[in-house]
Order: C-alpha cells, then sequence, then structure tokens
C-alpha cells in the first residue's frame, strides 16, 4: 500500500485549502432549487465554462475575459426568465431562441479574441512609443553636441 505524502507547513506559511467541494455543493443546490436559471445559464455560460477548463495560463485572463462577457450577455435572457415566471418552458424558449444564444456566445467569442489581440497591440503602441521617444532623445542629443561644440562620443549613434 502507497503512504500519502503530506505537506508540511511552516509558522508563516498559510495552508491551503480546496474548496472544489463547496462550488460542487452550490451548483447541486442552483440545479435542485432553480433547475430553469440552471439550464438557461448552463446554455449561455457553456463557451465561458470551456475557457474556463482550457485555459492553463496563471490567472486564467483568456477564460475570465470570457467568462465576463458572456455574463454580460447573460443578464438580460436571465431577467427575462425571473419576469416571466422562472418556468422551463420560459427557459426552454430562451435556450430555443438564437438570438439570446447566438449573442452569448458571440460575446464570449468577443471576450476571447479580445484577451487574443489585446497584448499584441499594447505591445505595438508601447514599441512604438518607445521608438519615437528614442528618436526624440536622439535629435535633442545632436541639437545639444551641435550647440555646445561638443564631439561625439564614440560609439554613441
Amino acid at each position: 500500500m502507497a503512504k500519502r505524502s503530506r505537506v508540511k507547513l511552516t509558522a508563516g506559511q498559510p495552508r491551503q485549502h480546496s474548496l472544489v467541494w463547496v462550488q460542487g455543493l452550490l451548483c447541486g443546490a442552483l440545479v435542485t432549487l432553480a433547475t430553469p436559471t440552471a439550464l438557461l445559464l448552463g446554455v449561455l455560460l457553456g463557451p465561458a465554462m470551456i475557457g474556463l477548463v482550457l485555459d492553463g495560463e496563471p490567472g486564467r485572463p483568456t477564460g475570465r475575459s470570457v467568462a465576463l462577457f458572456s455574463m454580460a450577455a447573460s443578464v438580460e435572457p436571465l431577467k427575462a426568465l425571473w419576469t416571466g415566471g422562472h418556468t422551463m418552458q420560459g427557459a426552454a424558449n430562451l435556450v430555443g431562441s438564437l438570438d439570446v444564444v447566438a449573442t452569448a456566445w458571440s460575446a464570449a467569442a468577443a471576450g476571447w479574441l479580445l484577451a487574443q489581440i489585446l497584448p499584441i497591440a499594447m505591445r505595438t503602441v508601447l514599441e512604438a512609443l518607445g521608438m519615437t521617444r528614442s528618436a526624440r532623445l536622439r535629435a535633442e542629443r545632436t541639437r545639444l553636441v551641435a550647440d555646445w561644440g561638443l564631439d561625439q562620443v564614440d560609439g554613441a549613434p
């Protein structure tokens, strides 16, 4: 029989607890007590759940972006379900509506696209700003060398 390894904690190290069981308990309660809401959110937030599971980066930036955009697009259908009586028939009608599902999934796609493109765009803008500043400083140095009659330093551009 294999021995279980135990993690030794030092005095200043906080203890890490897994909250997966709490999340499972809450999801089970949601499905049991609010089945129409669970059905609607399950379909509308499907891409967000997949994005969170597949995102392996620390902090899950892509998954979080997809989840936030999906949640924003799910507010109006969820409000319509709750104000319409919170029935399974209402949830099925909303899930069957191409406009509702397409809007939520398109928002998820927009969140994924933003998470993929934004770092590239920011890097391009920062590089352009750096090159502009470098050119401005070189021109200023050339002007100062000419004004003060100094010799150009060896190795300087």
